[in-house]
């Protein structure tokens, strides 16, 4: 049996001059010392948003890639592995199919290992996602307040308008095209034949008329 950790922040900045990871691995090792395990290796995902599977970060790659028949990975917390219910759920079946431990150190002990652990977790990671999604909703009002302010708030400049002195500044050509997108909306040409016409995909041509009401 081999004993793997795993840690992540979200920023570079977190991984160089906080203390997060440090805190992370300590909690990792008390455990496993705790347990009478030693930890074989740690695995630091650093500056990875929780937003990506664990199968598409560096590496969470690695260490799915390294755990077997027997072996435990071990987690200080629930958000530092997962963020979305679905990636969580996926991997803790693959997980057990396998033979293989999964420790998280908040919810108690190994989630693989019992009905009343798997519950609780997968609780927690439908939470952790309903979360997350509000957070993405807030910042998306901020964005459209501040855009309805004039001001550019960062991201994908939107289609209409350029960006100066931190300011969005109508482009005049662009919003010709707007125009035009709207009166052939009006006079009933679908989504996917404006866009055909502009060069654009459907949805995107649904955004910028949902952003310029005509």
């Amino acid at each position: 049996m081999k004993v793997f950790g795993y840690v992540r922040v979200s920023t570079s900045e977190q991984a160089t001059k906080g203390d997060s990871l440090e805190t992370q691995k300590a909690k990792i090792v008390g455990y496993a010392m705790m347990q009478g395990w030693t930890v074989s290796e740690t695995f630091v995902e650093a500056g990875v948003s929780g937003s990506v599977p664990l199968s598409d970060r560096p590496q969470g790659q690695q260490l799915l890639g390294a755990v077997g028949k027997g072996d435990i990975i071990i987690t200080p917390k629930l958000d530092r592995m997962f963020r979305s219910a679905s990636d969580a759920l996926t991997t803790l079946e693959e997980l057990k199919a396998q033979s293989t431990g999964l420790v998280m150190i908040d919810l108690g002990g190994d989630v693989t290992g019992n009905g009343i652990s798997k519950l609780v977790f997968t609780i927690l990671s439908a939470v952790a996602e309903n979360e997350r999604e509000r957070i993405r909703e807030r910042i998306r009002e901020v964005k459209r307040h501040l855009a309805s302010q004039g001001v550019y708030g960062g991201g994908k400049k939107p289609f209409g308008y350029d960006v100066v002195d931190g300011r969005l500044i109508e482009n005049t050509e662009q919003q010709a095209t707007i125009r035009q997108m709207h009166l052939a909306r009006a006079s009933g040409d679908s989504l996917r034949k404006i866009g055909e016409a502009h060069g654009l995909k459907a949805m995107t041509i649904k955004r910028i008329l949902d952003r310029n009401i005509g």
